[in-house]
């Protein structure tokens, strides 16, 4: 509750808030507008994620954050940063009377920031970040609802990492198919040369390998031209992966 009497709303039903997005993105904006409405002095939420070594914005509520999120980026320091590199909470309760990050809280103070509260997201790993509030007036985090925003922190960090696993996933998948095609073509060319040379599948396959390396074409794509060249069309792809039923 807050001073003047108003109930502020709690963490929200997560699992409700998972179900209800369709991508990552929009979970992590829809996160960032509950930790928002969940601090009443907050005039901004934003969520970093740590891309490739490079922090971007990738979710934002209210007016506050981008700016202040981009000041850190191109000072390369700043509280996002820091909770998003060491793991541990940054609150700042007053910008005016705060001496770290070189000028970034010169700035804050400039652009109507007082306070901010960072808190860590997937810590100490590959896709790091943070989940950033700001709030026009010193002290604005002295009556949230810590706990509610640890939690939103929390799933985040899961989400984060699930979406890493899927995208892995796809990759290694994709990685996969490409090979299983590769082999298809490869043993359509293998065919071919036994049937010409009347020899066998290892033979057929060094001859292949041999004339890769002379031509200094792929394995691959000199297998599908001699495919195509004897067959007149493009070479069959095999049947790939198929989801399991």
């Amino acid at each position: 509750m807050t001073d003047d009497g108003v109930l502020t709303p709690g963490p929200p039903d997560l699992v409700s808030l998972l179900l209800d997005t369709n991508t990552v993105d929009e979970f992590l904006l829809a996160l960032a507008e509950n930790a928002l409405r969940m601090s009443p002095t907050a005039d901004g939420c934003g969520v970093t994620l740590e891309r490739e070594n490079r922090p971007l914005t990738v979710a934002s509520a209210g007016i506050s954050a981008p700016p202040l999120d981009e000041a850190q980026y191109g000072q390369d320091d700043g509280p996002c940063l820091e909770a998003l590199r060491d793991g541990h909470e940054v609150y700042v309760a007053d910008m005016r009377e705060e001496g770290r990050w070189n000028g970034y809280p010169a700035f804050a103070v400039a652009s109507g920031t007082r306070s901010s509260l960072s808190l860590p997201i997937a810590a100490h790993s590959h896709t790091a970040g943070a989940l950033n509030l700001y709030s026009p007036k010193e002290n604005g985090f002295e009556d949230v609802d810590l706990g509610g925003l640890r939690a939103l922190a929390a799933q985040a960090t899961g989400a984060v990492a699930l979406a890493q696993r899927l995208a892995d996933t796809r990759t290694f998948t994709a990685d996969l198919e490409a090979a299983l095609q590769s082999r298809a073509v490869i043993d359509q060319a293998a065919g071919i040369v036994m049937n010409q040379r009347r020899c066998s599948s290892e033979e057929a396959l060094k001859t292949l390998r041999t004339a890769s390396q002379h031509r200094n074409v792929k394995l691959r794509d000199l297998c599908a031209q001699l495919v195509s060249s004897i067959s007149g069309a493009p070479p069959t792809s095999g049947p790939g992966l198929r989801p399991r039923p």
